[in-house]
């Protein structure tokens, strides 16, 4: 039976302000999807082209030679010489193997190209070469990165991953159970709805569980973005190079030791000035009184606890160091908690720097663990986890564009967007949206704003536009 309460002005308003405000977001929704959604699809197609391809062969290739364990490893100095008679030139790093099964690699440099070698670790003997960083792997990572159009595309991309948290909330809040329907309506998809409807309520799930990963994974991604990552938050966040206590430092920063589109170097670190060598400072290193050599480097090494896989970079010049690395970005560890970089004086072997996970700031462990577990680093279970949640991506993109197409008329030369109608009261909840996401993304903010422009200015004016965008 119908009450009087039922009917009255209060009620029917606020159901009207509700309606008004859930099309509003879902016009939101439509339009950030139409620009995020093919970027979204791009980044989970190459992201699982790089995650398979360093499952399969590695990043830097040190699965494709399997070697068979010995009695005894040969020193690293025989290793390296074996590398250089497969392949003259300069060696610059050196990779220790992850597994007694992996070959060890050297990256030889020959004027401009680089290469790696793969050695047999227990015979010293060269097993191989191959060009650095031209594979699939590095491909995909270019267009995850750039879209093969250097700085251009990597705005495009970071403008896409601000508005895809506007899609993360417009998303949340078209989700939300109304109209007396409980959670359990969806948290599970309608198998037992047809057409669009089963659509609608695979994306609506499907959304929900991705958009909790989906959050982080864009703001992981954001911190390599030239905009949001270095020139704001990775600059806020870079560790303070005054911890090294009267080390003297270099006019290059940790960036430097990054080669072509592949990061090598914590985030943390990179914006933060590389330590120098040639003075008395710094702490205890290798044995005082005997050279510095290769090997001492790294039985230092060992010494300090880098046990398996962990990378070496040589000298470049006089000034330059010795540096000791694990970073479970690069795979050489599954547990961001040991990551560590150590740099050590060319001529003295003293540690000049020695800074571990525990060093870093708030922002910086956030990184640490945030891309590890981005790129799939940490174990079995996070390489399961990632290919599901791009699968998931690529189903909610088509699931999107499939869900527009059975709605919209057919012929229809339009866009068919949702239709809020007469304008009505200001949302607040969306405003407020909309600034966090000007203030936290500016690249993104400086879009919306355009294109709140261009609609107030140009496209409510002119009447063929008008009509294709609604």
């Amino acid at each position: 039976m119908t009450t009087v309460s039922d009917l009255s002005p209060t009620k029917a308003n606020s159901t009207a302000l509700s309606r008004r405000f859930y099309i509003t977001a879902w016009r939101w929704h439509f339009y950030a999807g139409l620009y995020v959604a093919p970027f979204l699809v791009m980044l989970a197609v190459t992201g699982l082209m790089m995650l398979w391809t360093a499952t399969l062969f590695g990043r830097d290739g040190e699965r494709t030679y399997i070697v068979e364990p010995g009695a005894s490893i040969a020193a690293v100095s025989a290793q390296a010489e074996s590398a250089v008679r497969e392949l003259p030139g300069q060696i610059v790093q050196s990779i220790a193997p992850r597994t007694p099964e992996q070959a060890a690699l050297f990256r030889v440099n020959q004027g401009e190209a680089s290469f790696m070698v793969a050695v047999d670790p227990y015979k010293a003997e060269a097993l191989g070469y191959w060009q650095r960083q031209v594979g699939l792997y590095d491909l995909a990572n270019e267009i995850h990165g750039t879209l093969l159009i250097g700085t251009l595309g990597d705005r495009l991309i970071e403008i896409a991953a601000g508005f895809g948290i506007v899609l993360v909330v417009t998303g949340l809040y078209l989700w939300w159970p109304r109209d007396g329907q409980g959670f359990g309506s969806v948290l599970v998809p309608r198998f037992s709805a047809r057409g669009r409807q089963l659509w609608k309520s695979l994306h609506l799930t499907t959304g929900f569980y991705a958009s909790i990963f989906l959050v982080v994974f864009l703001i992981s991604g954001l911190t390599w973005a030239g905009i949001w990552g270095e020139k704001m938050t990775q600059a806020w966040s870079t560790f303070p190079a005054e911890k090294w206590d009267n080390v003297p430092l270099s006019d290059q920063t940790h960036a430097s030791m990054n080669h072509g589109d592949v990061k090598q170097v914590p985030w943390t670190l990179e914006q933060t000035p590389l330590p120098a060598s040639g003075s008395d400072a710094g702490v205890s290193g290798t044995p005082e009184g005997q050279p510095v050599t290769l090997d001492a480097i790294v039985m230092l090494a060992r010494t300090l606890g880098f046990d398996q896989r962990f990378q070496l970079a040589f000298p470049g010049d006089e000034t330059a160091v010795w540096t000791i690395s694990r970073d479970t970005m690069s795979n050489d560890s599954a547990n961001p908690l040991d990551d560590r970089t150590v740099h050590v004086d060319q001529f003295t072997g003293r540690i000049l720097a020695d800074v571990g996970f525990g060093d870093y700031g708030a922002a910086g462990k956030a990184m640490a663990a945030g891309i590890a577990f981005h790129e799939g680093d940490m174990g079995l279970w996070n390489l399961v986890l990632v290919n599901v949640f791009c699968l998931s991506i690529i189903f909610l993109s088509v699931s999107g564009f499939v869900m527009w197409w059975k709605r919209r008329p057919k012929g229809a030369a339009r866009l068919v967007a949702p239709t809020v109608g007469e304008p009505g009261p200001l949302w607040k909840t969306g405003a407020l949206v909309m600034l966090a996401t000007a203030l936290l993304f500016p690249l993104s903010g400086v879009v919306l704003v355009a294109v709140l422009l261009l609609d107030l200015l140009v496209f409510r004016h002119i009447t063929p536009l008008k009509k294709a965008l609604s």
